[in-house]
């Protein structure tokens, strides 16, 4: 369901949520962002080609293609012959280096960077330590901008005259799907509060203007995990374990974030009816069944976790479990029946095509399957065309990155209008 007013659409899948054109002017950013979409999708293409993909008009494209030709977004190759009568077509192409975008993933350790160009081609990439968690908005959104404008830096300044046309923030906790994209909350950074973080960002950064957003850093995973699956699939669900559980939603290829920000959020689905008080104000949640200190704790390893850390303790689990040693193997089978309750709920409400285990949960995937599976056989037997799939992350590490790069760029192909024109001097060399 789309959580949106019935007058907003998204621009794009996986990118922002905007109205529907309403005057001249937005309609002509809609249709760039159609021919510049399709360019970038299925280009090289003639002029013929993009009116009959788009539903414009042959004069319309060719006004679209001049704007965008004058942006440095598209170039026109040399004509081709079809092998029909008429003119030869003059193939239109991407300029995937003339607009750059960014992607900031917040950690409370890390601010992780990376730049991509058009096509989805990492340009630069980078890992900066901070010390702002617990700290104040004003001091991470000062960090944030800074690394913004590294980022711009990082451009060539030879070539298609690159800009930075949009940067796009990743950050845990959840965040309003509105204007304002608004950080609800975020406990890991001690913000207890609502921050317009996106607005203390731009405050710190020089005209021109980037274009900015900040989206959960697990809905940029789960969108990176759903356009890395075969096309087939409409609807994605991500359950990941970090410090505790969390996830995404990705339906129809778009971010579904819920009305206050906070769908996608697995770990507070009720599991049990009775069970161990959660965080949350619940009892019996996901979380307290196959949370990594959940999991930890029901394998034995509570003092290792205390004593030595997370990755110690996770590095001993997996020890355990390759010797099949029974206490370790229990509190697997716990856990995987907790998220097979989860899976059976999540599918009942969403029928989306697939869930996916990130984190934690992708390493233990191989102990904790056959029990999913055992949970879901029921459902299988009742529902055979459910065709849901259960799969471990296949992004790892960088998915949370590479989401959050894939919604800026398809937001930039949505609204090329973001990319000033070239400069006249630039344009008149080009045509010599």
């Amino acid at each position: 369901m789309d959580p949106t007013p019935p007058t907003r659409r998204p621009a794009t899948p996986g990118g922002p949520t905007v109205s529907p054109p309403a005057d001249a002017a937005a309609i002509r950013r809609r249709n760039l962002g159609l021919v510049l979409r399709h360019l970038a999708d299925h280009g090289p293409c003639p002029r013929t080609e993009v009116a009959a993909a788009t539903g414009l008009a042959h004069g319309s494209v060719t006004a679209l293609v001049a704007d965008l030709a004058d942006r440095g977004l598209i170039a026109e190759d040399d004509a081709q012959r079809s092998g029909v009568r008429g003119r030869p077509g003059r193939p239109l192409r991407l300029e995937p280096g003339r607009a750059a975008v960014a992607a900031i993933q917040v950690t409370s350790e890390q601010l992780r960077v990376a730049v991509s160009d058009l096509a989805g081609v990492i340009t630069w990439r980078d890992t900066v330590a901070h010390d702002l968690a617990p700290g104040t908005p004003a001091a991470m959104a000062a960090a944030i901008a800074s690394l913004i404008a590294r980022a711009a830096a990082t451009l060539p300044e030879s070539g298609p005259a690159p800009v930075l046309a949009r940067a796009v923030i990743a950050m845990a906790g959840p965040v309003l799907d509105d204007p304002d994209q608004t950080v609800v909350v975020a406990p890991d950074f001690g913000w207890l509060d609502s921050v317009p973080l996106r607005d203390l960002i731009a405050a710190h950064l020089p005209p021109p203007a980037v274009a900015i957003d900040v989206i959960n850093d697990a809905n940029a995973a789960a969108l990176a995990e759903f356009h890395a699956l075969p096309r087939d699939s409409r609807g994605l669900v991500l359950i990941e374990a970090g410090t505790g559980i969390g996830g995404g939603v990705v339906l129809d290829g778009r971010i579904h974030t819920g009305s206050h920000g906070v769908a996608g959020e697995p770990g507070h689905l009720p599991v049990a009816m009775t069970g161990p008080d959660c965080v949350c104000g619940a009892r019996g949640c996901l979380v307290t069944f196959a949370g990594p200190e959940a999991v930890l704790d029901s394998a034995g390893l509570t003092s290792l976790l205390h004593n030595e850390g997370l990755q110690a303790a996770r590095s001993e689990l997996l020890s355990l479990l390759r010797q099949s040693e029974p206490q370790a193997l229990s509190a697997m089978d716990a856990a995987a029946t907790a998220l097979g309750t989860a899976i059976l709920s999540i599918s009942a409400l969403l029928d989306t095509d697939e869930v996916v285990l990130g984190g934690l949960l992708a390493e233990w995937f191989p102990w904790i399957a056959p029990t999913i599976e055992n949970r879901l056989h029921g459902r299988r037997v009742l529902a055979p065309t459910l065709g849901l799939r259960i799969a471990p992350a296949a992004l790892g590490d960088d998915a949370i990155l590479i989401g959050a790069l894939g919604f800026a760029r398809r937001a930039v192909l949505a609204d090329p209008a973001v990319v000033p024109p070239l400069p006249i001097l630039r344009v008149a060399e080009d045509s010599r």
